[in-house]
Formats: C-alpha cells, structure tokens, sequence
C-alpha cells in the first residue's frame, strides 16, 4: 500500500512525536520534582533518611529522569534515518545505564549518611563504638560503589555487538580465564580483604592514633586500597591496607583514648630522689593537661655508663595533652634540677 500522506500531514506527524518527546521529559521531571517535594516537606519530620536522599539525588534523580523520559518519548524509525536511529538508540542505552547507577549510587550515598549522621564523632574522643561504625559503614559504601560501578561498566560493555561476541568465545574458555583473573586480581582483591578484615576485626578506625613506620599520626581515611594517616606535622603517609594485616603496628587508641605520658632522665648517683618526686609531684598535679589518674617518679635504671635512668609519668586523658604534660614535665625538671641540684646533671 503506499503512503498517500501529504507534507502537511507528515509535518503533522513529526510534530507530535516531538511533543510527546517533550512532554514524556516533562512529566519525568514533574515527577521527581514532586517526590523531592513530598519527601522534603511531609516526609522529612518524620522519617530521618528523606531529607538524605533529596540532598544527595538532587542531579542524580532528575538526569535520571530526563534520560528515561527522552527513551520512552523517543520518536519511531519512520521519522528518523534507520541507521542514525540504531546509533541514537544505542547512545540512549548507554545513557540510562550510566544515568540509573548514578542515581542508584547517590541513593547508597544518602542511606550511609543517614548512618552517619547519627553518630557522635564531633568530640576528640568520639565514642570507640561510633568510630569503628563510621569506618565500616564509609568502607561498605566503597565497597557497594564500586560493585554498581563495575556492573554498569560491564553492562554498556556488553550493548556493543563486538563485545558481546567477544564475551561469548571468553566463556568459553572460563577456567583459564578464571586462572588468569585470579593471579591479575590478586593484588587488588587482597587490599579489599583486608580492608574489609581490618574494618569488621576493629584493628583499625578512622581517628586512631598509630604509629607506622616510625611516624606518629591519626588515621584520616580508609579506603579500600591505601590507609591515609595525618602526621602531627600536616604530612600524610599512604600505607597500603594489606600493610596493616602483615605486619605490626602501634594502636594508641584501639581500647581508648587514655594514655601515659613517660619522660626519662639521665642523671648523676647524687640527684636527691625524694626531692625530686616531690617537685615532679607539685608539677604534674598543678598542670591542666593530667588527668588526675595517676603518677610516678622512679629509678627504673643503672645504665653502663653509671648514670641512673629516673622515670616521670604521668596520666593523660587523650594523645595531645600527652604530648603537653610530656613536655611540661622535661622543661620545668630541667630547669629545677640545673637551678637546686647543677651537681645531679649528666657528667661528661
């Protein structure tokens, strides 16, 4: 039968598909923007993850929208060259797919932040329990990222037709791909363990205070590859997560922030040791940074050299004031013994 329509009548045609290209996009984003409304404004007062997840898929749901409205509005093959169809087509496919994970990863997002929000981690010395929450959940929020991400990337893949076939031959030769896979992954799937071990084992939080390799610092991220440590004097070292499982490390602050400040002194037989308690004594108690625990002044040594090894410690209540109270107590002893008691001091 022939077409029998004239150029008005397919101008006609044309028209109303791209109306109903305009209004499918349209009504998708009418849509969300009354779901963002209705969460945001009744739902909120009432269920804590609504405002979450209008903050997070404030882009994410109406890209959404507009993809997936464009694909249900699309214009058929009778208007549109048959090959340029199948590419638009294809492009829209890729579109959806990366447009839904988008969305569906900024909803993972949103969930975990409602998580988050609950714990109390304002506080130097945020609950040990919140802590390790809050590293689980930002390490699982990796995880469950990066798996959307990988099956998404697998999906547009698998939309090309070379891919596809590719993928079949592939399987059919699984067991030595699947030997391949695993010595090429080992690596990578070996951090991820072990993040995930140190993770759930509570070895390591976010905010503990380690030692590694030498150097002193708290633990400011962790990924699924590399730990990040801030060192006290604003340099970060990157440590690979499968590091913290091999070998051993300094945790200040796994069982609590409480620690003991230690200061040693190298001094002469003649240093009088209950003069000496005494003053330590008046300098922990009188300093702000002792928690009032406890503290203790001993000879804990006789060195080769015949010098005696006199140990001051005191309590503290976190790292910092550690590190103050440390140094509170080897500036004013110094002073104190080089002004009462010169003849104590190391001598040559």
């Amino acid at each position: 039968m022939n077409d029998t329509r004239g150029p008005f009548d397919v101008e006609n045609v044309e028209m109303v598909h791209w109306v109903t290209l305009g209004v499918s996009i349209a009504v998708a984003l009418l849509l969300v923007a009354a779901a963002h409304w209705v969460l945001k404004y009744k739902l909120a007062k009432v269920w804590n993850l609504a405002d979450f997840i209008v903050a997070r898929t404030r882009v994410s749901a109406y890209t959404a929208a507009a993809v997936v409205g464009t694909n249900l509005g699309m214009p058929d093959t009778a208007l549109i060259d048959r090959s340029i169809y199948q590419t638009i087509d294809h492009v829209m496919v890729i579109l959806m797919i990366a447009a839904l994970t988008a969305f569906f990863v900024t909803l993972a997002y949103a969930f975990t932040d409602s998580i988050l929000a609950r714990l109390d981690l304002s506080s130097r010395d945020a609950d040990r329990r919140a802590r390790r929450l809050q590293t689980q959940v930002r390490l699982l929020r990796r995880v469950i990222t990066s798996v959307i991400v990988t099956l998404a990337v697998a999906a547009i893949l698998f939309t090309f037709e070379e891919v596809q076939a590719l993928g079949a031959g592939l399987l059919a030769s699984a067991g030595v791909l699947g030997i391949v896979a695993g010595v090429a992954a080992q690596s990578t799937l070996g951090n991820l363990f072990a993040g995930l071990q140190l993770a759930f084992s509570d070895a390591l939080r976010i905010g503990d205070v380690v030692v590694v390799e030498g150097e002193w610092g708290r633990v400011e991220e962790l990924s699924l590859v590399n730990v990040t440590i801030k060192i006290w004097d604003e340099r970060r070292l990157v440590v690979p997560v499968a590091n913290f499982t091999t070998t051993s490390f300094e945790n200040w602050t796994k069982q609590g922030t409480n620690i003991t400040a230690k200061v040693q002194f190298p001094l002469d037989w003649e240093v009088p040791i209950a003069q000496m308690r005494e003053e330590a004594g008046r300098i922990i108690t009188a300093s702000d940074n002792w928690d009032g625990r406890s503290w203790s002044c001993q000879i804990v040594d006789i060195a080769e050299t015949g010098e005696i090894q006199v140990r001051v410690v005191a309590t503290a209540s976190h790292t910092d004031t550690q590190w103050f109270i440390a140094c509170e107590i080897r500036e004013q002893m110094i002073s104190w013994l080089a002004e009462n008691y010169p003849k104590s001091l190391p001598r040559k």
